[in-house]
């Protein structure tokens, strides 16, 4: 298998450039490349090990290095009850930029659900399913029904 490193560049840029017009950010993909890398993030420290494997198989490539970027195996994941707690470890991921970048807890809610939309077309409806079973009860909105179906 031929590594082109060029093509998932190519992929990865065209991703965040639609991703950032989702979000309404224009044409600033570097903001949209943080506000992603901190959701992918938060979501890998509120799902286990296991399914996070499942969900990266899915992955192309570019999505792949974003989603493991600065990943340790040998944290436990967290414990996470509501949509509030959720977008607090989110902007823990983004940093001194949260502020910024997610403005307020509705912004950062629809930045989630965003997310999740534009990341459905990697991600098959069954792995969206399992996803949205292991998330506490406040948190499965995150996975809207009609996302999936």
């Amino acid at each position: 298998m031929a590594l082109n490193f060029n093509a998932y560049a190519a992929e990865g840029n065209s991703f965040l450039k639609k991703y950032a017009k989702d979000l309404d950010m224009g044409t600033d993909t570097d903001r949209a490349g943080r506000v992603l890398s901190a959701i992918l993030h938060g979501l890998r420290e509120i799902i286990s090990f296991e399914e996070s494997l499942q969900l990266i198989a899915q992955f192309p490539m570019f999505l792949k290095a974003v989603y493991v970027n600065g990943w340790s195996t040998r944290t436990k994941h967290k414990r996470i009850k509501n949509m509030t707690a959720f977008i607090d470890l989110v902007r823990t991921f983004d940093g001194s930029s949260s502020i910024h970048d997610f403005g307020s807890d509705e912004k950062a809610e629809q930045y989630i659900i965003t997310t999740f939309i534009a990341l459905r077309q990697y991600i098959s409806l069954g792995e969206l399913e399992d996803i949205r079973t292991g998330l506490p009860k406040d948190l499965k909105s995150m996975v809207y029904h009609n996302i999936m179906f």
